[in-house]
């Protein structure tokens, strides 16, 4: 069964949702991140990915005091990302409450550093942050592309013992057309022992049972839950209680 991550986007501690993570496509929700949380572990939710927007176009991350609060008042375990680039910044998250680390720029810059950390921190811990503008990775909060190629970037991570990748198809993201189901089937067939988190796009219930039944191991979605096409009473059939 498909696990469900809802995303939770963080920028001058509001929460927000971008269009293609175009930052001048930006919209603001009333919603504090605490209480989108606890309504997330609500309805049996157990991990919510925290982005921290700042943290990302900045190069270290910022609402550090965001992730602790969701931390200190909920059960939810929390998938922080945005803007880690050392180990002290692996260690404040973890020491704040984060339960798992999703880094990309750094898989880019120093990508020995980043295989180390799947080693170091151990590979149920920290994921690979694999996000591309067509088929081609794109960092800093994707406002800086590159020439690396979504497959072979993986690769080189898988090779070293990477469990978990976070994969977003950018021209998806925020647009409610649907997510790139043949692009995780693209990473399952190459890469087959590895459990894909995939991201953007998604527009309703139909489109993760078809996630589901695709074989990717969780979905990450946001904007579908913000615009109310997906309720937290539908979620809950792919939640198994523990």
């Amino acid at each position: 069964m498909i696990q469900i991550i809802p995303s939770i986007i963080l920028k001058d501690g509001k929460v927000i949702r971008l269009k293609q993570g175009n930052l001048s496509d930006e919209k603001v929700y009333d919603e504090s991140p605490v209480d989108l949380a606890k309504s997330f572990e609500d309805h049996g939710v157990e991990v919510i990915h925290l982005v921290d927007l700042d943290g990302a176009t900045r190069g270290q991350p910022v609402n550090y005091h965001i992730l602790e609060a969701i931390a200190g008042h909920t059960g939810v375990k929390v998938d922080f990302t945005g803007g880690i680039h050392t180990d002290g910044d692996i260690s404040k998250a973890y020491e704040y409450g984060a339960s798992y680390i999703t880094a990309a720029s750094i898989a880019v810059s120093r990508k020995e550093l980043f295989a180390s950390w799947i080693i170091s921190y151990g590979r149920e811990k920290i994921t690979l942050g694999a996000d591309a503008r067509n088929h081609k990775i794109a960092v800093r909060g994707w406002q800086k592309d590159t020439d690396v190629d979504i497959l072979d970037h993986i690769d080189y991570f898988y090779s070293r013992g990477l469990k978990y990748v976070k994969a977003t198809d950018i021209s998806k993201d925020g647009t409610l057309e649907g997510p790139s189901i043949e692009l995780y089937r693209q990473m399952l067939d190459r890469f087959p022992d590895i459990c894909v988190l995939a991201s953007g796009g998604v527009r309703n219930i139909e489109d993760i049972e078809a996630l589901n039944d695709a074989g990717v191991f969780a979905v990450i979605f946001g904007k579908a839950f913000y615009e109310g096409r997906i309720k937290l009473k539908e979620l809950e059939k792919f939640i198994v209680k523990t």
